[in-house]
């Protein structure tokens, strides 16, 4: 026999039980509305409409539009893509080993991978590809040159190239090979004589905690390693797991690396570190710029978090979210945003809030700066990326040295000047020699350099014109314009070291590959040089951990 009690008990359970089912049912339904709606729209249009349509064409752009509502990390993948994201999670692909981008309207080789079929056959970074098989490549149909140029190892591409000097175009045919990506791109003690490991981690495909491991353990065979810089400027970031591997072979055994929380906030799945650390408690630099972003920021955090190591350079780009790949039919997959990750402290590093003001999301989950403690009861803050320890800038301060590299002025006079003297030691060369050759070189690319202040004596000349002020103000107006043209050959000189730094660089990748390029871009790093005397410093660094 009920009492008033259990009566009272199940009216209420009726109740909260009837609430979630009406939740349910009703998004259930508003789904089944829209996509009857959604389906109606689409098939009377590609049927009906004025001009004859391609129906998959305006199904994607359909879905497109769709996913442009949310953040631009969730993305429809087409079977022309797919293989792009087997290289990112199996970090293998089937190619000649180079790497291809725009550069002054043509499509160029920007990198080569030491050991594959375009470096060994005699492809130069900085030649233009004019053709691959019997398609003729021009910046159109770039986005159509990776399928052209990756397939089944074994199989050969035939590619035309315009090399700089030379008046006839030079034929290759390429063997494709599986190229397999390193993640670790350079290891070594640097300096040469020290006893300070360098290790620079590029991307985080799954075999990235395993590559940091071999490189520890053969360089602990060399001698003993007394610190490490782990530099992940630049890197993207990739697979959770891997981001989690990396984090392994610094933290101690069972320390939380980091937290994920999908859409029930309840559930949260934490990842601890699993192994016994390979760097055990050598002292740690970790290098980050606005480049380094997702897995990256998770290494990054995780070791600020438990005050394993210091972190230098410049803040992180600020991706907090986590991404699942599902599969679809017809060889296509969606790449949707499905949590949110949290350092061991508790903090999403998530910068931009996608939510704000957008009607599709019910909830606007505001992003507020927060503060958080360390192990050690160090502030650290939320909702801007990786602040770090030690914030240092390694961009050069000259807007004409960042106009050279934006308009690939050093790229080009590399590339001119190892064709014309490839047999040159360009470690021997003078830097005023190097200098003066390259003032000559943007001289005749008719390189014109306009600054801002510039740009603002142009504007004030022209309201002055417009307003009919007294020609004298517009006299000294065109007197300062002059000074400061006759400034810029002193800023050549001023900022001499950042632009032969730049020059050498792009020789070094001409004549040493990738691995030239990075030992020579760290001569003169003054991020990684921050590090190095911290790391070296017994009191600085214990006070920058306390």
């Amino acid at each position: 026999m009920f009492t008033r009690k259990n009566i009272l008990i199940t009216i209420i359970g009726i109740l909260l039980f009837s609430g979630f089912v009406k939740k349910d049912t009703d998004i259930y339904f508003e789904i089944s509305k829209s996509i009857d709606i959604f389906g109606r729209i689409y098939k009377e249009i590609t049927l009906n409409y004025v001009d004859e349509l391609d129906p998959q064409e305006f199904m994607l752009a359909g879905i497109e539009g769709m996913l442009q509502s949310l953040d631009p990390y969730t993305n429809f993948i087409d079977g022309n893509n797919q293989k792009d994201m087997d290289i990112i999670i199996k970090g293998k692909y089937g190619g000649i080993g180079a790497t291809i981008g725009v550069r002054n309207e043509t499509i160029t080789v920007v990198d080569l991978i030491e050991g594959y079929s375009a470096q060994r056959q005699g492809i130069r970074i900085g030649d233009i590809i004019s053709k691959i098989d019997e398609t003729i490549v021009t910046k159109e149909n770039y986005d159509e040159l990776n399928n052209l140029l990756k397939g089944d190892p074994g199989t050969t591409v035939k590619i035309t190239i315009q090399r700089e000097g030379l008046e006839e175009p030079i034929f290759f045919n390429l063997i494709r090979e599986e190229i397999e990506i390193k993640n670790l791109s350079y290891y070594g003690f640097y300096p040469e004589n020290s006893s300070n490991a360098y290790l620079k981690l590029s991307g985080f495909s799954r075999t990235a905690g395993e590559e940091v491991k071999k490189a520890l353990i053969e360089l602990k065979g060399k001698k003993n390693i007394e610190s490490i810089v782990l530099d992940l400027r630049g890197n993207p970031g990739g697979l959770l797991d891997a981001a989690i591997d990396v984090s392994e072979k610094f933290l101690s055994k069972g320390q939380l690396v980091v937290s994920v929380k999908g859409r029930d906030s309840a559930e949260v799945k934490n990842h601890f570190s699993t192994e016994e650390p390979v760097a055990g408690i050598i002292r740690l630099a970790v290098l980050i710029d606005e480049g380094s972003a997702s897995a990256s920021e998770i290494v990054a955090g995780a070791i600020q978090d438990h005050d394993r190591g210091l972190i230098v350079g410049a803040n992180s780009f600020g991706k907090g979210l986590v991404q699942t790949l599902i599969p679809l039919s017809y060889n296509t997959s969606l790449k949707m945003t499905t949590a949110r990750y949290y350092t061991p402290s508790g903090r999403s590093i998530q910068k931009i809030d996608y939510s704000d003001k957008n009607k599709v999301f019910e909830l606007n989950k505001k992003l507020a700066k927060s503060e958080f403690k360390t192990d050690k009861n160090r502030k650290v803050f939320s909702a801007g990326g990786i602040q770090p320890d030690s914030i240092v800038n390694n961009r050069s301060k000259s807007h004409l040295v960042q106009r050279l590299l934006a308009d690939g002025m050093f790229f080009k006079f590399a590339t001119y000047y190892y064709n014309e003297k490839s047999e040159t030691d360009f470690k021997k060369l003078n830097s005023d020699f190097l200098l003066k050759e390259f003032r000559e070189f943007i001289k005749q690319q008719k390189f014109e350099f306009v600054s801002p202040v510039e740009k603002l004596i142009e504007q004030l000349k022209v309201a002055a014109q417009q307003e009919n002020l007294n020609g004298v103000f517009i006299e000294m107006l065109d007197k300062s314009k002059a000074q400061i043209d006759e400034s810029h050959s002193k800023e050549m000189e001023k900022y001499k070291d950042d632009i032969v730094g730049s020059i050498r660089e792009e020789l070094a990748a001409r004549s040493d590959g990738r691995i030239g390029r990075i030992v020579e871009s760290l001569i003169n790093d003054v991020q990684l040089r921050t590090a190095l005397s911290i790391l070296t410093n017994d009191n600085v660094y214990s006070k920058f951990l306390k």
